[in-house]
């Protein structure tokens, strides 16, 4: 238990304690980068060390902690011994992240201390996401998003703030302004300058406090944390203070502040202030004080020689963690090819549901948010009656934030739960693109496959209804190239049940983008639960002749004109990847090498896309197959038009398809 009295001789120790280690590690590391014993950049604490200590000091192991890129403090204040975080720094296999994140890069799950990023404010709506967990598993548990004045000028602040607010989510929001975001003095970028006073205008209490008095700081956050653990909701305080070193070790640092600035605030140093403080008003002596300087300056000593002979990573794993590797625990079959059994004729909108209906019942920590998916059960009725069987927090509307509940999502899948963001169009979620690609999808390979990341984000895509060109983006081929996702682009009823399944029941992050134009369109699908591995193909119409490549939508379009070609002596086999990434390039090649001849069709624009992946991988394993050059077809590399004629113009049409086909078996 925390001691209430923050006067009292056993917690000024306890805190000068921790802040002696975060002081002394840091120095060490400006040492050390300075003996070029760290590889990249060293983002040093030091003049911080009151505001980390005083805030962990009320944390239990099972509270979490997300932070920004200035973390080494918070990481130390919450349990990380030093030999880790000097490892990791040093690049070494026995640092904290394995040697896969360095300065900007923390993460230590076992102490609770749930990462760093070197990107200002997604630790602010992680921070929501832990506390949105805590919500949903009913637990006591407290979240802690430390951050950095330059974030409250983001947007991350507004939306995270916002969210925690109207959620009563247990959150800190801790704000070290040392009065500079990188070199931008925080007077000159903020409106309103005062911290604290914005938590006000989103409805939770807003404290400033000078960040150099780890009492004053310790009485406040004592009483945060209470409130959190109680229901009471979130808290930001500010915390004034100042960082008495650069930026990062090694850059200039008197071009934008002073000298004299700098030495007048190493004078308000919070480890001397605390001593003396302590000394003054408790039975504290200077010996008691003396000789944790020395215990600590030992323990560094040791901590240093412990990364220095640790060993760097091998080359080998270089790749490792990027997906998860952690055994699945699902038991539902998987299917692969057709089902035998007999089947229903449902929709593909219908399939999905049906998944999520099947998987909610059975799994308690999957939770749903999105822009009208509760009560009024979606946009495309994906999660209609589920409100009635679930409530509001496994079925949670949303503002119009979809940076703020992905990047939400993101700390709800490190800290236990299971998070469905259903965006309703691909497009909207291009706002929350970097908390998809620089958080989501890195989180394992960073923690060392020591955090999962099992968020499933769903949404439309393709053209069609005179959508115009924000409700229209197909964006597969972008997010294909992110290692640590998985896209996937059903053509069917069946398949969007069994992919889906299969994403609700995997621990990596999951696109699945469900083309607008088939959502109604009638299949079998059986009753019984299944799975569809991803990364397996279907070959959706065997053929003699010609291999044509398609997804969602195009598959149907290819189809149409399979009969007419047939009575003209052309046999054309379809291939439906049915996930971009992974993507099945053997059941292509297999096909190739049977035909001849390919033929890829897709929506998407011809740049960079989907079809020229598949060419490139064809030609440069099948290409003694080939009896002729491959051919693609591709939407018009156009934003989408309004007018139908115009839509039309650019989508790839049943004729063009078959003249296609037809000129390909003319090569």
């Amino acid at each position: 238990m925390t001691p209430t009295n923050a006067s009292s001789p056993s917690t000024t120790l306890g805190l000068y304690r921790t802040m002696q280690i975060i002081r002394q590690t840091e120095e060490e590391l400006a040492r050390c980068h300075q003996r070029g014993l760290i590889h990249g950049a060293c983002h040093t604490y030091v003049g911080q060390e009151a505001i980390a200590s005083a805030v962990c000091h009320h944390l239990r192991p099972e509270d979490v902690v997300f932070s920004t890129h200035r973390g080494h403090g918070h990481a130390l204040a919450k349990g990380l011994p030093s030999g880790e975080l000097m490892a990791e720094l040093f690049g070494r296999q026995t640092g904290c992240s394995r040697g896969r994140g360095g300065s900007m890069h923390l993460f230590s799950p076992e102490v609770g201390m749930m990462g760093t990023s070197g990107i200002v404010g997604p630790c602010i709506l992680q921070a929501c996401g832990g506390g949105y967990s805590f919500k949903l598993l009913k637990t006591d548990h407290v979240a802690v998003a430390f951050f950095g004045d330059g974030a409250v000028n983001n947007g991350a602040f507004h939306e995270g703030l916002n969210m925690a607010s109207i959620w009563k989510l247990p959150v800190l929001f801790i704000c070290e302004n040392n009065q500079f975001a990188t070199e931008v003095p925080f007077a000159y970028s903020a409106g309103n300058p005062n911290v604290g006073s914005r938590g006000v205008a989103y409805g939770m209490p807003g404290l400033t406090v000078d960040g150099n008095d780890a009492l004053a700081l310790y009485r406040v956050a004592g009483e945060a944390v209470a409130r959190a653990r109680s229901g009471g909701g979130p808290t930001l305080i500010e915390c004034v203070t100042y960082r008495t070193r650069a930026h990062a070790e090694g850059m200039g640092d008197f071009t934008y502040r002073t000298r004299e600035d700098v030495d007048s605030w190493k004078h308000r140093c919070p480890i001397q202030r605390l001593r003396s403080t302590a000394i003054e008003q408790s039975d504290a002596t200077g010996a008691d004080f003396d000789a944790v300087d020395v215990e600590i300056k030992s323990m560094v000593d040791a901590a240093r020689r412990f990364a220095e002979s640790s060993p760097l990573p091998e080359p080998v794993t270089a790749a490792q963690f990027a997906y998860s590797e952690r055994p699945r625990t699902s038991i539902v079959p998987i299917q692969n090819g057709r089902s035998p059994s007999p089947a229903r004729e449902i929709t593909m909108t219908q399939a999905t549901h049906e998944a999520l209906s099947e998987e909610m019942k059975k799994n308690p920590n999957i939770f749903v948010m999105g822009e009208g998916i509760g009560q009024r059960g979606g946009n495309f009725k994906t999660t209609a009656g589920l409100y009635d069987l679930y409530g509001p927090t496994r079925l949670c509307d949303t503002p119009i934030c979809e940076r703020g509940f992905v990047g939400l999502a993101c700390g709800a899948g490190m800290t236990g739960t299971r998070p469905v963001i259903d965006f309703m169009f691909a497009d909207f979620v291009l706002d929350s693109v970097g908390e998809i690609v620089n958080q989501i999808a890195k989180i394992q390979y960073m923690s060392s496959g020591r955090l999962q990341m099992p968020v499933l984000l769903r949404g439309c895509i393709g053209i069609g209804h005179s959508a115009a060109t924000h409700h229209s983006g197909n964006y597969y081929a972008m997010y294909a190239q992110i290692p640590g996702l998985t896209v996937v682009v059903p053509s069917s009823p069946y398949d969007a049940k069994g992919l889906f399944k299969r994403a609700l029941n995997c621990d990596d992050p999951v696109i699945f983008l469900e083309h607008r134009e088939i959502l109604n369109l009638k299949g079998p699908v059986p009753e019984h639960e299944y799975e569809i591995e991803f990364g397996k193909a279907a070959v959706v119409r065997p053929g003699r002749d010609v291999t044509v490549v398609a997804l969602a939508r195009m598959v149907h379009v290819v189809l149409s004109v399979c009969e007419e070609l047939e009575r003209e002596g052309i046999s054309v086999e379809v291939v439906d990847p049915r996930t971009v990434l992974p993507l099945d390039i053997d059941t292509i090649l297999e096909s190739v090498k049977k035909t001849g001849r390919l033929l890829i069709v897709d929506e998407g624009f011809a740049p960079c896309g989907f079809a020229t992946d598949v060419a490139a991988s064809v030609a440069d394993r099948g290409f003694n197959d080939l009896d002729a050059p491959i051919k693609r077809l591709n939407g018009l590399f156009t934003p989408t038009p309004y007018s139908p004629p115009l839509e039309t113009a650019v989508v790839p049409q049943p004729k063009a398809v078959a003249k296609a086909i037809r000129d390909l078996m003319a090569e």
